[in-house]
């Protein structure tokens, strides 16, 4: 067995994994490492299991947990009888710890962290896009959210840095590449000049010309920067897809999430947007069923969708996090919490329906990402040669001939 790393939960994370495998090959490590997410107890949940499964299936093996949920909790899962070695966030991503044994706890306090490093990752295993961590951790307290307690404080990536990174992506063969983070809305924020995320942009897409394709990651409605504004509707390069972090669509669930924006942000962004670039799209982070949340503050976020239309939608059944303020709210029934997420998953795939379909008979550029022909658009949505051949990794223009519910079925030009 060789070195192994299974991922759970964001981009972030995958990106991470890519250096912790590399880590694992420089080091020789023959070590299964479980990379964990903490954004629900569902997440928290699966990785139990698929370490239980990795020890069954790997009797010998050297297992490993590290990633949020064990920075935030590291004792349980030390606890695991399956489980060799525990490590922290910071701890995962040097060398060192890979090299040799060390400690069997290795987590040290996330709170004292303010820097980021570097790390040049070439190759993502199995992808066809490219992630670079532009940002981590984060300094707000949204009353759900327990992921700042497992990455720190908000502190970025200097440019020249993201530079080199995406330089060394696209001379690899990468033609788009998802700047990721925590709060990349927050970026520059602790940085010499304070650079805004769209100045980041603006220079990154002029000193790598030869990149063809940027997406951003999650998106705070009231963070984005005049210069980001100007990127959305004049560069090209950047592409006509928006994830909005949302949450909710009620003032008042808003307001007791400790977030920064009303409803009215949400729908104003979006149609500044459409106006600087009349195609764009958008995807959105929603949670059903916060605590005291009424079926009339349900409806007034089932509305959203349609108000700002909203077409990829992330729904998260609320997971109450222990340490955080909402877990310490009055709290709905389960099975209230299943019926509401699931009102917005239909929701959200009527959304994609009506989408793709509007898509028929246009053409689109695909990035190709397996040998199958699948991969996305611009837009980000999911689409399909059925005639014709773009090899992995490339993009090509293509026409929309046909959607069903899975996406877009597309036939090269």
């Amino acid at each position: 067995m060789t070195g192994r790393v299974l991922n759970f939960g964001c981009r972030l994370n995958t990106v991470e994994g890519e250096v912790i495998r590399g880590h694992l090959a420089a080091a020789g490590a023959d070590t299964i490492v479980v990379n964990t997410c903490a954004v629900t107890a569902e997440a928290e949940r699966q990785a139990r299991q698929a370490i239980r499964r990795l020890r069954r299936e790997n009797p010998e093996a050297r297992i490993v947990v590290t990633g949020c949920a064990a920075q935030i909790r590291p004792e349980s899962w030390a606890a695991m009888a399956e489980v060799d070695r525990v490590v922290g966030n910071q701890e995962k991503l040097e060398p060192a710890t890979w090299a040799s044994d060390g400690p069997r706890v290795a987590v040290a306090d996330i709170m004292d962290a303010r820097e980021t490093a570097g790390h040049l990752v070439t190759e993502f295993a199995g992808r066809a896009r490219a992630f670079v961590q532009v940002q981590q951790g984060c300094d707000h307290r949204c009353t759900f959210c327990i992921i700042p307690f497992g990455r720190g404080p908000s502190r970025s990536v200097p440019i020249g840095e993201i530079v080199r990174q995406v330089r060394a992506l696209v001379e690899a063969g990468y033609r788009e590449v998802v700047l990721t983070g925590v709060d990349i809305t927050a970026y520059g924020a602790d940085l010499p000049g304070r650079p805004s995320l769209g100045q980041m942009a603006r220079r990154l897409l002029s000193l790598v010309p030869d990149l063809p394709r940027l997406r951003l990651s999650s998106l705070d409605p009231v963070e984005i920067d005049d210069d980001l504004w100007r990127l959305i509707a004049e560069e090209p390069r950047l592409m006509p897809h928006l994830h909005l972090s949302v949450q909710a669509g009620d003032d008042l669930i808003l307001k007791r999430m400790k977030r920064r924006h009303l409803r009215a942000d949400v729908i104003r962004v979006a149609e500044r947007a459409r106006r600087l670039r009349p195609d764009i799209a958008f995807g959105a982070d929603l949670i059903a069923g916060f605590p005291t949340e009424t079926e009339a503050m349900a409806a007034n976020t089932r509305a959203l969708v349609e108000e700002a239309g909203l077409t990829f939608l992330h729904v998260f059944p609320f997971s109450a996090r222990e340490g955080t303020p909402a877990a310490r709210m009055p709290q709905l029934a389960a099975s209230l919490i299943r019926e509401r997420a699931a009102r917005l998953r239909d929701l959200g795939a009527r959304a994609a329906r009506a989408f793709y379909a509007g898509r028929v008979g246009r053409e689109a550029d695909l990035l190709a990402e397996r040998d199958t022909g699948e991969g996305h658009t611009e837009h980000f949505a999911p689409a399909r040669l059925i005639a014709g051949r773009i090899l992995p990794g490339a993009i090509g223009r293509v026409r929309i001939a046909a959607a069903n519910d899975d996406g877009l079925l597309a036939e090269a030009v």
